[in-house]
C-alpha cells in the first residue's frame, strides 16, 4: 500500500515523464523541420521511452492500491538554433528527471517503502543510461563542431535507434 505523500509523489512522476516524451516529439518535430531525419527518429524513440516510463509508473500505482491521476502536460518550446542546444537541453531535462528519480527514492527510504525502493531501482539504473546516451551525442557533435559531412554521419547513426511501436496510418500497410 502506498502512502499518500508516495502516491502523489509518483503522480507527479508520471506527468513529468509524459512532459519529457512531448519534449523529445517538439524536438523531433524540429529536427525534422531542418532535415535531420536521423535525428528526429532518435528523439522519436525518445519520447516512446519516455511514454513507457510513464506507464510503469501508472501500472506500480495501481498495483499498490493507489490510484494513477493525469495532470495537464506543460507545452514544451517547439524550436532550437542547433542541434548541439537540442542535446545540450536534453541533458538538462534528463539531469533533472534523475533529480526528480532521486527525490522519490528520498521519500520511500524515509518511508521505509521497501516495494518502492525495488521499483524505483530500475529508474535510477535507467536514468544513468539515459544522461549517459546524451552525453555520447554531445561529445560527438563537440567533436565534428560544424562539419556536415559529420553531421549528416551523426544523422544517419541515430537513425538506427529502433523505435518501440511503429504507427502505421490507416490504410498504409508495413
Amino acid at each position: 500500500m502506498l502512502t499518500d505523500n508516495m502516491e502523489k509523489a509518483l503522480n507527479k512522476q508520471i506527468n513529468k515523464e509524459l512532459f519529457s516524451a512531448y519534449l523529445y516529439f517538439a524536438m523531433a518535430a524540429d529536427l525534422e523541420d531542418k532535415g535531420f531525419a536521423g535525428t528526429a527518429h532518435w528523439m522519436e524513440s525518445q519520447a516512446q521511452e519516455e511514454i513507457s516510463h510513464a506507464m510503469r509508473i501508472y501500472n506500480f500505482i495501481n498495483e499498490r492500491g493507489g490510484r494513477a491521476v493525469l495532470d495537464a502536460i506543460e507545452k514544451p518550446k517547439k524550436e532550437w538554433n542547433s542541434l548541439k542546444e537540442i542535446f545540450e537541453e536534453a541533458l538538462e531535462h534528463e539531469q533533472k528527471i534523475t533529480a526528480s528519480i532521486n527525490a522519490l527514492m528520498d521519500i520511500a527510504v524515509k518511508e521505509n517503502d521497501y516495494a518502492t525502493k525495488s521499483f524505483l531501482n530500475w529508474f535510477v539504473d535507467e536514468q544513468v543510461e539515459e544522461e549517459d546516451s546524451v552525453n555520447e551525442i554531445l561529445d560527438k557533435i563537440n567533436l565534428i563542431e560544424d562539419s556536415r559531412n559529420g553531421l549528416y554521419n551523426l544523422d544517419k547513426e541515430l537513425q538506427q535507434r529502433p523505435l518501440m511501436c511503429q504507427f502505421v496510418p490507416e490504410g498504409e500497410e508495413e
